[in-house]
């Protein structure tokens, strides 16, 4: 079982997800977003029932939203994955506001740490769509190389939002022309 509430944001309603015993954030859904709901718990009961933690988290958000920075680090996240998808969301973390990378930089990334030759950064890409707790681990500050904006689950006008709101630079960033993740978007 996993507790959740829901909240209003800026981009939409927020599905706000923790453990049962409200001590780990599992999940942030935007409404209609790729992946949303039980497909990350399969068979497990999501309880609509508040806890502090939950509460904690909408107020992280609220802040987040109101152009302020709280810290990640402030939150216990637990978000379900596999290690390799786990590492990735944990380099995820450490992006900093207002900041973006590459799937290619993180693939380099974790190639240097396994030393390997490389990584693929469609594996990654598929770690990053998969991430279940948006926003507090940001996947929007990912993007393709030479600037494409491509592949936010959330959709691209709520990736472009986001970015504006952290204050990217997004003048010479672009939205593919086909791709995964496009609904809702140009520039």
């Amino acid at each position: 079982m996993c507790l959740y509430m829901d909240m209003p944001s800026p981009v939409g309603i927020l599905t706000v997800v923790s453990d049962s015993g409200g001590s780990a954030v599992k999940a942030v859904w935007i409404c209609g977003q790729r992946f949303h709901g039980k497909q990350f718990f399969g068979s497990e009961e999501l309880v609509e029932k508040t806890c502090p933690l939950l509460r904690e988290t909408a107020y992280w958000l609220e802040q987040y939203f109101a152009g302020k920075r709280p810290d990640p680090c402030d939150l216990p996240l637990d978000p379900d994955g596999s290690d390799f998808r786990k590492e990735v969301w944990s380099i995820l973390r450490g992006i900093p506001y207002g900041e973006v990378i590459t799937y290619g930089d993180i693939a380099g990334e974790i190639a240097e740490r396994h030393e390997k030759n490389k990584m693929s950064a469609q594996a990654v890409g598929g770690a990053v769509g998969h991430n279940p707790i948006s926003i507090i681990i940001p996947c929007h500050r990912v993007i393709g190389a030479n600037g494409n904006l491509t592949g936010y689950g959330g959709g691209i006008r709520t990736k472009i939002f986001l970015l504006e709101l952290e204050r990217v630079n997004i003048s010479r960033m672009y939205v593919p022309a086909h791709g995964t993740a496009l609904r809702g978007g140009s520039l």
